[in-house]
């Protein structure tokens, strides 16, 4: 699967449209010098602007500092709330996925029920989903990042990222049957037939709706002919056929029982 890094633009205004920002305030946003670093006191709306300033500018890093300092200077300000997930997503922005998603959740511990909730469940999903690896690598990620964002169709379903999140999960259980598929295919090389139909059987059990599931079902006539399991294979050979009668994969296990037991496909 290729992961795409570009950022969506509903990401930065679902954040900046509830916000407004204090005019005429000191500068700081756009100083360089020693007053727009962090961990210096200042008043939280000055505090606030430097790091929307440095967030406009790509100034990734420092503005998920100055974020994270509006909560540690002005805890219990109603601009803290705000900057917690302002944080997170400029964590997410520079790629440091893992900040992000702590950034995010400790914003859901504290805010469950704030109405930015299904925004910080969807930043989750998203940081996991763009650490995907390819199917040839542990998929650790694959399953967290559809966990992630399963939750937050579950939880949020008319939400404005409910949409893309039903996408992205369509995408992350292909991507996961296709881990199957490739260690079935394996499997299959190394002669290991039993450990194969055990994958293939997880691809039709699991992820039945993916683009994988016709070669499964040859898949699995093929390894139940090497296992001797005539009439098994003949069962999988005719369910492929049912499903996707015009598939050239039925059309291979069509062929390969009328080869290995044309007994069995004529009786059935």
């Amino acid at each position: 699967m290729t992961v795409k890094n570009a950022l969506r633009p509903a990401f930065a205004a679902a954040l900046f449209g509830g916000v407004a920002l204090v005019s005429g305030c000191s500068g700081l946003g756009g100083s360089d010098g020693p007053t727009d670093t962090a961990y210096v006191a200042r008043d939280v709306e000055s505090l606030y602007s430097a790091a929307k300033s440095r967030l406009d500018r790509g100034d990734l890093r420092m503005a998920a500092g100055l974020f994270d300092e509006v909560e540690r200077q002005h805890p219990y300000s109603p601009w803290a709330r705000r900057a917690q997930l302002m944080s997170a997503f400029a964590y997410y922005a520079d790629r440091e996925y893992g900040t992000a998603i702590q950034s995010a959740q400790r914003f859901l511990s504290i805010h469950p029920g704030n109405r930015d909730a299904p925004y910080a469940y969807y930043l989750i999903g998203m940081s996991y989903y763009e650490q995907i690896s390819d199917v040839e690598r542990d998929q650790a990620i694959t399953r967290q990042a559809l966990t992630a964002l399963t939750e937050l169709q579950r939880r949020y379903p008319r939400s404005e990222y409910a949409a893309d999140a039903r996408l992205k999960t369509d995408l992350l259980r292909d991507h996961l049957a296709g881990k199957e598929m490739e260690i079935g295919r394996f499997y299959q090389r190394s002669g290991q037939w039993l450990a194969a139909q055990l994958r293939f059987q997880n691809v039709i059990k699991d992820f039945q709706t993916t683009s994988h599931t016709a070669e499964a079902l040859y898949r699995l006539t093929e390894s139940s002919l090497a296992l001797g399991l005539k009439d098994e294979a003949l069962r999988y050979s005719a369910v492929l056929g049912a499903n996707y009668p015009g598939n050239a994969w039925y059309k291979k296990a069509f062929d390969l029982m009328q080869d290995n037991a044309p007994e069995v496909a004529r009786a059935g």
